[in-house]
């Protein structure tokens, strides 16, 4: 287990991080979407010891469990950090609406209509970070852990949209140590992931995994031959999220003689 020395100093190396970042940018500050959760706690609490002065957090509910707001507005409350909440319940809404009706006018089945509800929550909340950073001259700084990372387990452009990942190498355990550092309360700590794509959504429900056994799994320590091959299985299909899309390279035409 980690001493608390040792914690705060990988915490100050990440707030440092953070600074060489935008100023290597020539941006001015950070934004980052706090969900309530743990992971965007942790990461609002280095931006806020990062940018004092020059940090956001961004809400945006979205057909969501009001216990996420009032945790969100807690943690920005506790950095002392400004908010903006911006709710995209309607324009959610508005658009899957014209979506459907425009597929069934075409005669088309919805298929995958509540993994298409939540990718579009996904990518409506990186447009109006990004809406926020760009007219602040801001960065978007994004909150997925390890387990996430190795996996998938994000939107690609949706919470995969961002421009720095300051807790991408934390387990899962990890975050959950940073937070107990930062003075967050167990119950943000132990809060049970999720992304708040739907009701009910669970993070561990839809890996088939609990992270307990991911971050084991990332720190090379022995697992079954079950969850190893699940593991992989979701980090092999999720290759094209970490990656730039494929270009189709075409010869060059010769100039007509």
């Amino acid at each position: 287990m980690w001493t608390d020395k040792e914690i705060a100093g990988r915490m100050t190396q990440a707030v440092d991080w953070l600074r060489e970042r935008v100023t290597e940018a020539k941006a001015q500050g950070v934004v980052v979407g706090i969900s309530g959760g743990v992971d965007s706690a942790v990461v609002a609490g280095l931006c806020s010891r990062a940018f004092p002065e020059n940090s956001i957090g961004v809400i945006m509910p979205s057909q969501s469990d009001p216990e996420d707001k009032e945790d969100a507005l807690w943690i920005a409350e506790g950095f002392e950090m400004r908010t903006i909440e911006v709710n995209l319940s309607g324009v959610h809404t508005q658009i899957m609406g014209q979506v459907k009706k425009g597929l069934e006018t075409q005669g088309c089945r919805l298929e995958g209509e509540k993994l298409s509800q939540g990718n579009l929550k996904a990518r409506l909340r990186m447009s109006t970070l990004y809406a926020l950073a760009n007219a602040m001259n801001y960065l978007v700084v994004g909150t997925d852990n390890a387990p996430e990372s190795y996996t998938g387990y994000f939107t690609k452009y949706g919470d995969g949209g961002v421009d720095i990942l300051p807790i991408s190498s934390l387990t899962k355990a990890e975050v959950r140590a940073w937070a107990r550092m930062l003075g967050l309360p167990m119950r943000i700590a132990t809060r049970v992931p999720t992304a708040g794509l739907w009701p009910g959504q669970t993070d561990e429900s839809e890996l088939g995994l609990t992270y307990d056994k991911i971050d084991r799994y990332l720190l090379g320590e022995e697992v079954s031959p079950e969850v190893q091959e699940r593991i992989e299985t979701l980090h092999r299909q999720s290759e094209h999220k970490r990656q730039l899309p494929p270009c189709l390279e075409l010869p060059k035409l010769k100039g007509l003689d």
